[in-house]
């Protein structure tokens, strides 16, 4: 069993390298495409939303992996 856990893990390492960086786009992209769709939020502003959120996402997970290899 140990065997095709492993094998699982190195399976998604290849494609996602940091789960919570990909969790939370994927929640980002959900909550927004709901606003959209659901409270008629314009889409130019939803893509805005989008942007800002991938990018602060993404600057948390920079920070997370600095005071990692900082340590």
């Amino acid at each position: 069993m140990n065997v095709i856990r492993l094998a699982a893990k190195e399976f998604f390492g290849m494609f996602v390298d940091d789960g919570s960086l990909a969790l939370l786009a994927l929640v980002l992209v959900a909550i927004i495409a709901a606003a959209v769709k659901l409270l008629a939020l314009p889409p130019l502003l939803g893509g805005a939303l989008l942007l800002v959120g991938c990018l602060a996402i993404l600057l948390q997970s920079v920070r997370r992996a600095a005071r990692g290899t900082n340590r």
